[in-house]
């Protein structure tokens, strides 16, 4: 015998999904959390090994670049004044003027009603330039390789300017750019972060190994924020995906 109609229990309509998370802004990685923690703690400790100890175990391999690259503009190259341009329009970049391209960024996305990003690229350009990077170089208090070839301040650990490339290539891709074009984005950023990072050097305007650390605690900053910011820009991404971001 087949059940009655009376006897068959409802079926429940299904749950209608909630909207589709849309692909940007970027969730971070798993345990960007700790890495970047780690890679904070890890440029920290090195600063106050450099505190400690004016010669690191780390000043020879600093000495033996510095030597080198001293060499290779002694020798006189034929694109020795090309390079030269270049490394100043570089270190250009990341003086004062390398924060135009941040604020330009930030004014773009909130103009479209993208507020949240522009809080987290704001955050990790402007603010963690102040909470972060200048109290690791009163820690350090290093001082910079002998005869510069452009104005410098004081404080030759870690690299601001390698700090501000890094933050602002980690903070567009996280922001502006999907998974497809992303790929492409950090093929043209790690160029860039590397060419900053040899014309520092290539100005004798900071050691080798305060590039590196400029380096790591831009990712080590950038990781952290991500995390931090992770709810606010997944609540971004739903409103992207619905349309409804002025709402």
């Amino acid at each position: 015998m087949f059940p009655s109609p009376s006897s068959v229990p409802p079926t429940r309509p299904p749950r209608p999904a909630g909207p589709p998370r849309h692909h940007l802004p970027a969730a971070p990685p798993r345990h960007a959390l700790g890495l970047g923690i780690a890679l904070l703690a890890l440029v920290f400790l090195a600063g106050l090994l450099l505190r400690l100890d004016p010669r690191p175990f780390f000043q020879g391999l600093d000495d033996r670049w510095a030597a080198s690259v001293n060499d290779t503009a002694v020798a006189g190259s034929p694109d020795g004044d090309d390079l030269g341009l270049f490394t100043t329009v570089l270190d250009r970049l990341g003086g004062p003027l390398g924060m135009v391209l941040p604020l330009l960024v930030i004014g773009c996305l909130c103009v479209y009603g993208r507020w949240r990003s522009g809080l987290f690229v704001f955050t990790v350009t402007v603010v963690a330039n102040l909470v972060v990077l200048l109290p690791l170089k009163q820690v350090a208090d290093r001082p910079r390789p002998p005869h510069p070839s452009v104005l410098v301040n004081d404080g030759s650990y870690p690299s601001g300017q390698v700090f501000g490339a890094v933050t602002l290539v980690v903070a567009v891709a996280v922001v502006l750019f999907p998974p497809r074009a992303r790929r492409w984005w950090w093929a043209f950023g790690a160029p860039y972060v590397l060419a900053m990072m040899g014309s520092r050097t290539w100005l004798h305007a900071q050691w080798l190994s305060d590039t590196v650390a400029g380096a790591l605690v831009g990712v080590g900053t950038c990781l952290v924020l991500w995390r931090v910011f992770a709810p606010l820009l997944e609540a971004e991404a739903e409103r992207m995906a619905s349309n409804s971001l002025w709402l």
